[in-house]
């Protein structure tokens, strides 16, 4: 049997996802956060329980056609401001840019930068003074703290300059070195012309890099010790795949939730939803993004963290609102995140010494969360645990009893998320809610009541949508180059450079020429102002560029594994779903109450009920408050209306 595996890597918990031609099968495991090639592995020793019914991780390994894997770590770095401590070299001319960097985002400047800001007069860097210079200002720069070194010059030299400092680093901190500090240079990394996205691209690139590279490298070497014939794929925010060696660190950021968006791309599609927006809610954020009309909103120069950087990014907004983010009492209010307990020590009631309050907590106590089914039936929860946890960051400091303290989590909760929705999106009279991610379907209804939405969408592959979504990525290697001679030839001399590179890298990939697919286009900028020609197989210089102030040559060297677009799926409703049990739930304004329980994997296509009630499948539970109804489509998915 072919197959694929898709795994995406949580904060708390990383999905696995196997897709073969007979269907699709999936499982969990809890993120090991100090080691996340031990979760990976665990992922694929349960894939392999759930394709053979035991373990065989040499077969699977032997059999598997395709790896592909996601992670939301670097969106989990930067929203709680883990990682490297790093300096920053400007050029002395540019004494401004260090303030304007912080402008974009204090408080993410703070954490990354901070003070550890050096400059180097770039006019001596031909003369002898320029080693003493040079080490001089690293230093500096380490006995202020800094463990890795991002350099960003200005002006149009700035890549001539860079290298030259490269060069000098390169005698005096010989990389074998124990005492050598990695330094990355901007412009190896971009030929953005903009000197403060440039800038914050390589920093945002070297505080991601060192997790990263010390995960997936290590995750790629134990792939070959058990003889993978296919690399490790790396999905990236810009849609597509590329082995460990070619990813750029800054694009694995959000990679795990643009694989929710490729999925909602084609959900939206075979639903009809001319209007979508996603609630991801994994364990320490929540991602929010937009898709309309088929696409998947996406912007030459991307942002993270609202910061502009000079790569194509997928817009997606992480909220700091997760199953394990933190609650607390704050001026007489509640509080939620960024700060995240993960999967290690995890929510209270997860019983390994956690002691915040979460909304996973909360949801255990209001009788939402069954202890003997949650996580498929893998994980006990502790009540006593919970609720100690609930009251004493919450209940006890804000005057509130157990329950009370309950549905000011649960309010607080899906505020947060819908005030989100509105600042990020746009919402109409159309637009749907689709929720997913572990935690995703759980208040889904309630964020959609307080965003003024009135029909919600739950994938049958919720709990694990994301690694479903990047099943649907393409394999492909991206390059740009910055023209410096605006004429037919040096373009001609620069495509043949960049197709044999494309060559070389597609080959490694596992393509040979000829069996991907070649594009090429000019981005030429004046001023503000960029225009964009496609060059469709020519060569030629277009004239009406060659007064710009740059020209950038961008190509695509793209293998193309997507499979046609689902069909249209249809929804109906066609006979009383069938309850299988109830549970005593804490209801707003009701008190608890026993509320019937429904389970979608026994559950037929034209099933429908109505609110209040649970909806449940092995890793995602789904509240439906009075006033919505679910109905079963032919695929298996549940789609909610808020009735009038």
């Amino acid at each position: 049997m072919a197959f694929q595996i898709n795994i995406d890597n949580g904060g708390t918990l990383t999905d696995v996802c196997i897709m073969s031609d007979e269907g699709v099968k999936k499982t969990k495991v809890l993120t090991t956060p100090y080691d996340l090639s031990k979760c990976f592995f665990e992922g694929l020793q349960k894939a392999s329980e759930t394709l053979y019914g035991a373990e065989d991780v040499k077969r699977l390994l032997e059999e598997v056609e395709l790896i592909r894997y996601s992670t939301t770590q670097g969106t989990n770095a930067i929203c709680e401001r883990k990682g490297p401590k790093l300096g920053l070299i400007l050029d002395s001319t540019a004494t401004d840019l260090a303030e304007a960097l912080r402008a974009h985002d204090p408080e993410v400047y703070d954490a990354l930068v901070g003070d550890r800001v050096a400059y180097i007069d770039t006019a001596i860097l031909e003369t002898s003074e320029a080693e003493v210079e040079i080490v001089k200002t690293i230093n500096e720069l380490t006995a202020k703290g800094a463990n890795r070194l991002v350099v960003s010059f200005g002006g149009t030299g700035f890549h001539a300059n860079e290298d030259k400092v490269k060069k000098v680093v390169l005698r005096k901190y010989p990389r074998h070195l124990l005492g050598a500090v990695p330094v990355l240079y901007a412009s190896d990394l971009t030929v953005d012309r903009a000197p403060e996205r440039r800038a914050w691209s390589a920093l945002i690139n070297a505080f991601l890099h060192t997790s990263m590279e010390a995960f997936l490298f290590q995750a790629e070497n134990r792939l070959r010790d058990y003889r993978t014939k296919n690399p490790l794929l790396i999905f990236r925010n810009d849609g597509d795949a590329s082995r460990v060696a070619k990813t750029v660190a800054i694009k694995t950021y959000s990679s795990g939730p643009r694989g929710g968006m490729e999925g909602m791309r084609v959900f939206a599609g075979m639903y009809g939803f001319r209007d979508a927006v996603s609630v991801d809610v994994g364990g320490t954020t929540t991602d929010i993004g937009q898709c309309t009309d088929g696409k998947v909103a996406e912007i030459r120069r991307g942002h993270v963290e609202g910061i502009s950087v000079s790569f194509p990014l997928c817009e997606i907004s992480s909220a700091g609102a997760g199953g394990s983010s933190v609650f607390k009492a704050k001026d007489g209010a509640i509080a939620i995140g960024p700060e995240s307990v993960g999967a290690l020590p995890g929510p209270a009631c997860f019983g390994r010494g956690g002691k915040e309050a979460t909304i996973t907590d909360a949801s255990l106590l209001s009788g939402l969360l069954d202890p003997g089914s949650y996580f498929g039936g893998g994980m006990g929860l502790d009540a006593a645990r919970a609720e100690a946890a609930v009251m004493a960051n919450v209940g006890t400091p804000l005057g509130l009893d157990l329950d009370a303290a309950i549905q000011a989590m649960s309010d607080a909760f899906e505020a947060k998320i819908a005030a989100e929705l509105h600042r990020f999106t746009t919402i109409s009279e159309d637009t749907v809610l689709m929720a997913f991610g572990g935690a995703g379907p759980l208040n889904a209804c309630g964020v959609a009541e307080k965003a003024g939405i009135k029909r919600v969408a739950i994938p049958a592959m919720a709990a694990v949508f994301s690694a479903y979504g990047i099943g649907a990525c393409n394999v492909s290697q991206n390059y740009a180059v910055d023209l410096t001679e605006h004429s037919s030839a040096a373009l001609k001399t620069t495509l043949d450079s960049l197709e044999q590179k494309a060559a070389r890298d597609m080959f490694a990939e596992g393509f040979e020429q000829g069996s991907y697919t070649v594009t090429a286009r000019l981005v030429a900028q004046s001023g503000d102002t960029e225009t964009v020609h496609d060059l469709n197989g020519s060569e030629e210089f277009p004239a009406e560029m060659a007064g710009a102030d740059a020209v950038e040559l961008e190509l695509s060297a793209v293998k193309s594994l997507r499979k046609s677009e689902a069909k249209q799926v249809a929804v109906a409703r066609k006979s009383a779903a069938k309850a299988d049990g109830t549970r005593h739930v804490l209801v707003p304004e009701r008190g608890r109450i026993d509320l019937p329980v429904y389970r979608l994997n026994v559950m037929q296509p034209g099933d429908f009920a109505a609110g209040p009630a649970i909806l449940e499948e092995d890793y995602f539970t789904a509240r439906i408050p009075a006033g919505w109804t679910f109905t079963v489509s032919d695929a298996g998915d549940v789609i909610l209306d808020r009735e009038e």
